[in-house]
C-alpha cells in the first residue's frame, strides 16, 4: 500500500494530511502527484467526481512553492467550486509557512479581492470572468506563474468562457506547466488539449466517461405533465432520502424547490441567483442534514462536496450526456453505495440507452409507486425504526409510566388504529388519487428489452387505416391467439412492428400469414427493426374514419385505399 509520505511530500504537508486523516492516496493522487513533482510536461488527468482531484494537483504544487511570488493560477467554472478548491488548499497548507491562497469570483465585492491580491499571494483560484476582469484592471499579473490548472475545463467551455480563457492564457508564460483535470473526456476537452497544451501526458483512472461502481441507476417513465407528482411519490417511497435533485434551469430549480417546500418536504434551492450568504447557510444546514434535499442546477452543484449522499435525482436529464457522470458522481463516494434516479418521458428513453452505453452500466426500469405502496412502505419503515430503537435512549421514564397507565384502558387494536391515523393519515389523504402515473411506454419498454419477446413485422400500417386497437382486434379474432401478450408497437405508414412473447411467435406467423383482409394478403415475419414507441394520447388511437375491425363495406383493394388516403389528406 502506497502512502502519501512515499510520494515525496514534505513534512509540513504530511502534518496537515495527518490531521485531516489522509493516509492512503486515491488512484488519481497516486499517479498525478509524483508526475507533477518530477516532470515539467503538461498533464491531462481523467478521474471520476469525488476521487480527490484537488489534492492530486494542489499537494505537488504546494510542495514546490519556495517564495512569496504568485506561482499558480487555478481556473474553475463556478464560484462554488472556486470556494471549495481554495478552502481545500488552505487546509492542505495549514502547516506550510507563508503560503497564501486567494479566491476570486463574481458575485462578491471585487475591492476586497483586489486588496487580498495586493497583499501578496502564492495561489489564485478563480472563475474565468473575474480573473479576466482583474487582468484588465492591471491587478493580477500572471507573467511569472509556473502552473496553470484547468479544473473542470470542459464545463468552462460549455459555459461560454472560451474568450476569457484565451485572454487569460495569453497572459501566462509559454514555459508554464498546464494541468487539466476532468471527470470526462468530451469534445470540449479535446479542443482544449489541442489549443492550450503541448505534448501532454495522459493519466486516466478507470475507463473514460464511466459511472461509479458504487452507484446503481434507475429510471421512471411518465408523461411530462405527471413529472412532479411522480417525484413526490418517489420521495414518499424513499423515507430518509438525502441527496441532490438536479434541474436544467435556475427558474425550474426555484419553482420545484418552492413546490416541494409547500408540500412540506425538507428542500432548498441552489442556483446562480442565490446570494453567497444564503448559499452558505443552506449548505451548512444541508451538510448537517437539516435539509434533506438540495435542488440544484449543474453549474451550482459544482463544488458541493458531501460524501454521504444516498440519492441523486434527475428531475430532467442533462442537455450534455457527460454531465450525467458529474451528477451521479455526487453519490456513491467514500466506499458508500448510492442510487441515481432519472424521471423521463417515453421520448427520452433512447437517451437512457445512450447513457447506459456511455457509462457502462445497466439502468433498471422502475414503476412509480401508487398510494397503497407508499402507505405500506412508510409504515414498515417506521415500525422498523421502533424495533431498532433502544427504549433507554428515549428517557423521561416518570412521564411514560403515567401515560402507560392511562392508555391501558384503551383497546390495543383501537390504540394502534389511532396511532397509525395520527402518524400517517395526512399521507394517506395526499395519495387518495391512486392514478397510475407510469407511461404505457414504461410498461411496454420492459417487454421490448425482455429476451423472451420477439419483434414481428406486419405488412399493414397507418396508410391501411390500421391502429393499435385494430391490431389487437386482428390478433384476438383468432381463438388460438386470443389473450397473448403484445409488447411495444410501432405503427408506420406502410407496415407495423410489434413485439410478442417468444413462445407465441410461430403461432402468430402461421395464423396470420396468407390471410386476406379486405383484399390485402397478410405477411408476417420476424424482424430486427428497432421499435420506437412514442407517448400517444388516447385520441391518437382512434381510427380516422372507422376502426379497422369493422372496415368499409365491400372489397377494398390497394388502389381504392390510395384514393381514400389522398381524399383524407385533402380534407
Amino acid at each position: 500500500m502506497t502512502t502519501f509520505k512515499e510520494l515525496g511530500l514534505n513534512h509540513d504537508l504530511m502534518a496537515s494530511l495527518d490531521e485531516l486523516g489522509f493516509t492512503e492516496p486515491s488512484p488519481i493522487q497516486e499517479k498525478a502527484i509524483p508526475f507533477i513533482l518530477e516532470s515539467k510536461k503538461d498533464l491531462i488527468a481523467l478521474a471520476q467526481t469525488g476521487t480527490g482531484k484537488t489534492a492530486a494537483y494542489a499537494l505537488p504544487i504546494l510542495n514546490q512553492i519556495k517564495n512569496r511570488e504568485l506561482s499558480a493560477i487555478i481556473l474553475c467554472p463556478t464560484r462554488e467550486l472556486c470556494l471549495q478548491i481554495s478552502e481545500d488548499i488552505k487546509r492542505f497548507a495549514k502547516h506550510s509557512k507563508e503560503i497564501d491562497v486567494t479566491a476570486v469570483y463574481g458575485g462578491e465585492r471585487i475591492d476586497l479581492q483586489i486588496r487580498s491580491l495586493r497583499r501578496g499571494t502564492n495561489i489564485v483560484v478563480g472563475t474565468p470572468g473575474r480573473v479576466n476582469d482583474l487582468i484588465r484592471r492591471k491587478v493580477l499579473n500572471l507573467s511569472a506563474i509556473r502552473w496553470l490548472v484547468l479544473d473542470e475545463a470542459d464545463e468552462m467551455l460549455d459555459m461560454g468562457f472560451k474568450e476569457d480563457l484565451n485572454t487569460i492564457l495569453a497572459e501566462t508564460p509559454k514555459d508554464r506547466q498546464t494541468l487539466l483535470f476532468s471527470a470526462t473526456m468530451s469534445k470540449s476537452v479535446f479542443t482544449i488539449t489541442k489549443q492550450y497544451m503541448k505534448a501532454a501526458e495522459e493519466i486516466s483512472i478507470g475507463e473514460k466517461n464511466v459511472g461509479t461502481e458504487n452507484v446503481s441507476h434507475e429510471y421512471y417513465v411518465v408523461q411530462a405533465r405527471d413529472r412532479f407528482e411522480a417525484l413526490k411519490r418517489i420521495l414518499d417511497y424513499l423515507p430518509g432520502v438525502y441527496g441532490i435533485l438536479f434541474c436544467r434551469t435556475r427558474r425550474e430549480t426555484q419553482e420545484i424547490a418552492d413546490k416541494l417546500k409547500q408540500a412540506n418536504y425538507d428542500a432548498e434551492p441552489i442556483h446562480g441567483e442565490i446570494s453567497q450568504t444564503i448559499r452558505t447557510k443552506i449548505m451548512h444546514n444541508f451538510k448537517n442534514k437539516q435539509i434533506r434535499l438540495l435542488v440544484a442546477t449543474d453549474v451550482a452543484a459544482r463544488g458541493i462536496d458531501v460524501s454521504n449522499l444516498s440519492h441523486v435525482i434527475n428531475y430532467n436529464l442533462p442537455d450534455h450526456d457527460e454531465s450525467y457522470t458529474h451528477r451521479t458522481g455526487r453519490t456513491g463516494r467514500a466506499q458508500n453505495s448510492g442510487i441515481a434516479i432519472s424521471i423521463v418521458t417515453s421520448r427520452e428513453v433512447s437517451k437512457i440507452k445512450k447513457l447506459e452505453k456511455m457509462i457502462g452500466r445497466t439502468f433498471e426500469l422502475k414503476q412509480v409507486p401508487n398510494g397503497e405502496d407508499i402507505f405500506q412502505k412508510q409504515i414498515d419503515t417506521f415500525l422498523e425504526e421502533i424495533e431498532n430503537t433502544d427504549d433507554k435512549e428515549i428517557g423521561h421514564e416518570k412521564y411514560f409510566k403515567e401515560i402507560i397507565e392511562k392508555l391501558e384502558k384503551i383497546k390495543k387494536e383501537d390504540l394502534i388504529k389511532y396511532f397509525v391515523v395520527s402518524k400517517f393519515g395526512k399521507l394517506a389523504e395526499e395519495h387518495q388519487n391512486n392514478r397510475d402515473l407510469n407511461s404505457k411506454a414504461s410498461k411496454l419498454e420492459r417487454l421490448e428489452g425482455d429476451a423472451n419477446h420477439v419483434s414481428l413485422k406486419l405488412n399493414l400500417g397507418k396508410r391501411h387505416r390500421l391502429d393499435v386497437r385494430g391490431l389487437f382486434d386482428l390478433i384476438n379474432s383468432h381463438h388460438t391467439l386470443k389473450g397473448i401478450e403484445i409488447g411495444k408497437i410501432d405503427l408506420l405508414p406502410e407496415y407495423t412492428i410489434f413485439a410478442v412473447d417468444q413462445k407465441y411467435v410461430d403461432d402468430v406467423i402461421k395464423t396470420l400469414n396468407g390471410k386476406n383482409i379486405r383484399g390485402i394478403r397478410l405477411r408476417v415475419s420476424r424482424t430486427e427493426s428497432r421499435i420506437i414507441y412514442e407517448d400517444r394520447r388516447r385520441d391518437d388511437h382512434r381510427s380516422s374514419d372507422r376502426d379497422f375491425k369493422r372496415g368499409p363495406r365491400g372489397k377494398v383493394g390497394p388502389s381504392r385505399l390510395k384514393k381514400e388516403y389522398r381524399k383524407k389528406r385533402r380534407d
